[in-house]
């Protein structure tokens, strides 16, 4: 199965912009579809956006929708999420997932097959 490693979470300050990457390696890349899902502290991990094995497609959580955008290199192995417009109800550990099931499915913990380790968030007001 595919490995995934998350990096690019820090402090930023309200109103600004992060882009988080995920790099995977292993099993084709290309197979999977991939998504990034969110955990703050004392509650549970939720979806946040995913896209599709081609990149053609991506859903996203109506909590992000406007401020946050999915995108994938297959050339590079790489999954992306530019957060703009930052606010301090992002703040959580964002988690890098993929799936080999259709997009569509990728709403829940449950059918992520692969997670990464997460990379940390911190938004302050």
């Amino acid at each position: 199965q595919v490995q995934l490693v998350e990096s690019g979470g820090g402090l930023v300050q309200a109103g600004g912009s992060l882009r988080l990457s995920c790099a995977a390696s292993g099993r084709t890349f290309s197979d999977y579809s991939m998504g990034w899902f969110r955990q703050a502290p004392g509650k549970e991990r939720e979806f946040v956006a995913a896209i599709s094995r081609s990149g053609g497609s991506a859903n996203y959580a109506d909590s992000v929708k406007g401020r946050f955008t999915i995108s994938r290199d297959n050339a590079k192995n790489t999954v992306y999420l530019q957060i703009d417009t930052l606010k301090p109800e992002d703040t959580a550990t964002y988690y890098c997932a993929a799936t080999l099931r259709s997009i569509v499915t990728m709403t829940t913990v449950r059918t992520v097959e692969v997670w990464g380790q997460g990379t940390l968030v911190t938004v302050s007001s």
